[in-house]
């Protein structure tokens, strides 16, 4: 008895219920397709005169210059042809820089780091933005007044007077 129960349980977790309460398609009940419910209805639903062939019009878009151009035009305008010049080699993002706020860049490092250069004064934190994967330092935001060294590839001009006026330097980088 308990071998016929654990065969039962094993069945059940190979094939789990489906939750849906229509009938999949896949396996669907002979019964209830349309071909059975057509039986004796000569041409099935389909009309005498111009008959079910395969494919009239064309498989996927063909006749779209010609026979369903009509369509084309009216709801997929602009489909044919070419519209500017081609760029060879295209670099995707090649024009993308990731920006960093002035109010965020002590953010990048830990506040053991700048507790540290708190106290020393003749020294200063280096801050490079690149290996943190941003490209430029924008204006936003204040900066606390201590001095701070930040590598950039690209500095706008109220950024660099933010950091200037702290007491730190702004370095530029390739």
């Amino acid at each position: 008895r308990a071998v016929i129960l654990a065969q039962a349980v094993a069945s059940f977790t190979d094939h789990p219920p489906t939750l849906c309460c229509c009938p999949s398609f896949t396996n669907m009940t002979a019964r209830f397709k349309k071909n059975r419910h057509m039986r004796g209805h000569i041409s099935n639903g389909r009309g005498r005169i111009g008959k079910h062939r395969k494919h009239p019009g064309g498989c996927g878009n063909a006749g779209g210059q010609h026979h369903h151009r009509i369509n084309f035009d009216k709801y997929h305008p602009g489909y044919f042809g070419k519209v500017g010049m081609r760029n060879f080699h295209l670099v995707k993002h090649g024009k993308i820089i990731p920006t960093i706020n002035v109010d965020q860049l002590w953010g990048l490092i830990t506040p053991k780091v700048r507790e540290h250069y708190k106290s020393i004064t003749d020294k200063a934190p280096v801050i490079d933005v690149m290996k943190h994967g941003y490209m430029k330092v924008l204006g936003k935001g204040q900066l606390p007044e201590q001095p701070v060294i930040v590598k950039a590839r690209y500095f706008t001009k109220e950024a660099e007077e933010k950091i200037k006026a702290a007491g730190g330097a702004c370095v530029l980088v390739a």
